[in-house]
Parts: structure tokens; sequence; C-alpha cells
């Protein structure tokens, strides 16, 4: 759904001359020194990337499905731990207030959301609960108009930079299931929250995560997600839904970069006489790259178009993330081996993002969880 094609054909022009005037050429210092310069997450906030889909009433620019994996496609033509700083805010980290959230919840959080003052983080996943999420252990007991906070949470994006966490955590202690599962804001300074150690990655540097620990953390009856009990299993489905999507097209928009900076290559360097491009056997890596990427961009607008129709799409979520970000490692991987020796080493960049992507096959649900949500569904409609 495009509500205004010429609006959007001028946000897509704006997106996509900051990454590349600003964002490529500081690639190599983010990797190298582990931090977005803060002069680029102030041009970030002024361009709005904080509140793409964010309701405008809230000052975010509200953007449709559809519109918002076109800009993800424009952000994603660079290192993914830019996209990462901004993309809690349009995702997980502050999904679960937009779509089930209160009235209150919404006025208080969406706006300082939306400006990027505040940070959105989700904290779903724990040391022994991760893709099974309903095994959840972190509790929240009720004590008058409070909840007490226990639990352990881990790999939390943007933990260290994080305002407001939204916390899944176990109400009904009785219920080990997902129904007793309910979800809330916590912000960063509420007594007892503490962060772990910054974790060291393979890659996304610049991006940060770490164990977030809730000490007897008293966090308000009112900062309950939706004011109701047991539906926090259902809005991190829902929100799990929406950012598979995103995760979908920021695979594709880093296999298009590797796929033009491998053709670029391709062009450049010569053996036996001729560039490497003249060899059919290059060319063959490039035209598969480039098919797969179609098909893979083809599924993510797909799945974008039907849940701006207000169509159910587990399964196309699921789809389109698991092709797009295996997709993606096979495009790496052939990247790389276009680059041959050169692929291999950090100053061409190719073994950076070879290293980043490998993260799109894991997290928000692995491949081998796809599969699984895919076939249930399968399974279910067809009984």
């Amino acid at each position: 759904m495009i509500r205004d094609p010429e609006t959007l054909t001028l946000l897509l022009a704006s997106i996509s001359r900051f990454v590349a005037e600003r964002l490529v050429p500081m690639e190599s210092q983010v990797a190298e020194t582990d931090q977005i310069p803060d002069d680029l997450v102030a041009e970030m906030k002024a361009l709005g990337l904080f509140g793409m889909s964010i309701p405008e009433e809230y000052g975010g620019m509200g953007l449709t499905m559809e519109e918002e994996v076109m800009a993800g496609f424009a952000v994603a033509q660079t290192s993914p731990a830019f996209r990462s700083l901004f993309a809690t805010n349009n995702g997980i980290g502050a999904q679960g207030i937009v779509l089930d959230g209160t009235q209150a919840q919404k006025e208080r959080y969406l706006s300082r959301l939306a400006s990027g003052e505040i940070i959105g983080s989700f904290a779903l996943t724990e040391p022994d609960s991760g893709s099974d999420a309903a095994s959840l252990r972190t509790t929240a007991v009720k004590d008058g108009e409070h909840y007490i906070v226990n639990g352990t949470k881990r790999y939390i994006t943007n933990a260290p930079e994080a305002g407001i966490f939204t916390v899944m955590a176990r109400s009904d202690p009785a219920s080990k299931g997902a129904q007793g599962i309910s979800a809330f804001i916590v912000e960063k300074d509420m007594p007892g929250l503490t962060l772990g150690a910054t974790d060291k990655k393979m890659g996304h540097k610049g991006a940060h995560t770490c164990d977030v620990i809730f000490d007897n953390v008293r966090v308000p009856a009112s900062n309950l997600i939706g004011g109701q009990e047991g539906l926090g299993f259902k809005t991190a489905m829902k929100v799990l839904d929406k950012g598979r999507i995103n995760i979908a097209a920021t695979s594709v928009g880093a296999a298009e970069r590797m796929l033009r900076d491998a053709i670029v290559y391709a062009r450049e360097r010569k053996q036996f006489g001729k560039p490497i491009a003249e060899f059919q056997l290059v060319q063959a890596m490039l035209a598969d790259s480039h098919a797969e990427i179609y098909a893979a961009k083809s599924m993510v607008l797909d799945a974008a178009r039907r849940r701006d129709d207000g169509l159910s799409v587990s399964t196309e979520a699921a789809c389109a993330k698991m092709f797009a970000s295996e997709m993606c490692g096979r495009v790496a991987d052939r990247a790389v081996q276009v680059f041959g020796g050169a692929g291999y080493l950090s100053e061409y960049g190719i073994e950076r993002f070879y290293r980043d992507v490998r993260l799109f096959r894991i997290f928000e649900g692995s491949t081998q969880i796809q599969q699984l949500v895919i076939a249930r569904n399968l399974l279910r409609e067809t009984a």
C-alpha cells in the first residue's frame, strides 16, 4: 500500500543519498571502533529514521508496511549496524506499544521513540528460552499497583542504548504455556534493572547487545501493555511477524549491495588478459544472485502488501524471512568468491558483509524455526 508515490519517491531518494554520502564512507570506522558517531545518530534522527513506522499523530512517518520495506531496501545498502540502531524503534522495540498499548502508553512513549529521544528494545530471549518463547522464566508478580519483575534476558539488541524495554514475563506462575505471559514496558532507570557486559560478536560492529537483568524491579501496573494480563505472547508474535518481513527486506538490500560490489570488482579485475566479468562461470554467480534477489524482493513486497490489506501473514512473513535470509547468505558467499583472495581481506569490505549477514539466518527466529512455523500453519489450515 503506497499512499502517495511522489512523497515516497522523495523519501527514498533522501534515504539513498544519506546512505551513499554519509553512511557508506563511515563503514570501516564503525567496524573498527564498534561505535556509530554521535553526529551520524543526530542526522538519523533529523531524517526521521527512528519513527518511520510510528503513527503520524505521535510524530512518526506512519509508513505502511510496503512503504517501510521499500525504505528498508534503501537503508540496507550499507552496514547493517546503522539500521540496527533505529530499527528497534520502528520494529520490535516499539510495535508492541503501537499494536496493543493503551492510549496512555502510546501518549507517554511513542513520540519520544519517533524522535529518537529514547531507543526501544525488545526483551524476549533468555539464557534457557529463545525459540521456545513460551518456556520463558522471567516472572512478574502482582504487588498492589506494581509488578515485581525478576529474571534475565539475553542477546537483547540495543540494550546498552535503550531507554525502555518491552519485556515478556510470566505473570501467571500456574500457567506454564504461552497464555501466562504478559508484556511490560520497563524503563532503564527503574531500580533493580542492570545490564551485563556488551557482547563481543562475529559481526555487526557498532550494533550492541547484552544481557538485561531484573532484580525485584517494581514496574507500575499501568505499564502492563494493553492493561490486561496474558496477552504478551500474542503481542510478541504480532511484533515478530512484522519484524520478520523487515529482516527479509534488510536481507534483500544487503544482497543488492554485495552483488553491486561484486559486479564492479568483476569488471575491474583482469585475468588472462581480460576482465573476469567476461568469464561465464563468474557470470553464472552474478546471474544466480540477481535471480534470487528478485525472487526474495517479490516475496517481501507480497507479504508487506498482504499485511497492509489486513490479512494474517504469519506464513508469508516466515517464508519471506527464511528465503531472503538464506538467499543473502548465498549471495555473500558468491560475492567473496568473485573477489577471490581480495574477498578474504578486510580492506575490501566484502568479508565484513559476509560476517554481518550471517546473523539474518538466526535472529527473530532461525531458519529452522521459520520452517516449523510454515509447516505447522500449513497443517493447521488443512486439518
